[in-house]
């Protein structure tokens, strides 16, 4: 498997996308988006997670982030997918959801063609992943998570949307604490 686009350095931050199969719009129902949430604190509090900003949008998961020494980061996405896979299906199954039928079908069929038995697949594979390297770098991709939101006119000013770190860079409650990077002096 190519390493390109994966987190494979130790003490290195990333720009991390993780996304949906078929681009799916789980993240539209408050549920899904709190078992993400739920998830990135126990990373950060178990697994060695340090995160510096994110956003979830409807159908995938923008971080900036990396593992904090002694951890490994590409282990940290690999439990984080698995056990967010799980929820995800249980919370579809266990909760009112109009589409339950279709989305359980869906993930099924995204599968089939996997050697592994598997019963839903719920996560495209591997995820995207890009060193953060300069400074300026960093600044364009906190923009980016943070205008994320924007771009897709779900809000009119990037710290309006509960579920991004832009939040936390406007000085405001959050649903998930991040380290905050002074990089835009």
């Amino acid at each position: 498997m190519s390493t390109k686009y994966k987190a494979t350095m130790s003490d290195t931050g990333y720009f991390i996308t993780i996304t949906i199969v078929g681009w799916v719009d789980v993240f539209a129902r408050l549920k899904q988006r709190n078992v993400i949430i739920n998830a990135l604190k126990y990373c950060q509090k178990h697994k060695g997670l340090e995160v510096y900003a994110f956003c979830i949008m409807s159908s995938h998961i923008h971080l900036l982030c990396k593992a904090k020494e002694g951890f490994v980061l590409s282990d940290i996405m690999r439990d984080f997918k698995k056990h967010t896979s799980k929820r995800i299906i249980e919370t579809i199954i266990n909760h009112p959801e109009s589409r339950r039928e279709w989305l359980l079908g869906y993930f099924q069929k995204s599968c089939e063609h996997l050697k592994r038995n598997q019963k839903y697949k719920v996560w495209q594979d591997g995820y995207h992943a890009e060193v953060c390297r300069t400074n300026t770098f960093i600044q364009q991709k906190l923009r980016y998570i943070h205008n994320n939101p924007v771009k897709e006119r779900i809000v009119e000013k990037p710290e309006d949307y509960l579920y991004s770190s832009a939040r936390n860079y406007a000085g405001l409650d959050s649903e998930l604490d991040v380290l905050v990077l002074n990089v835009f002096k």
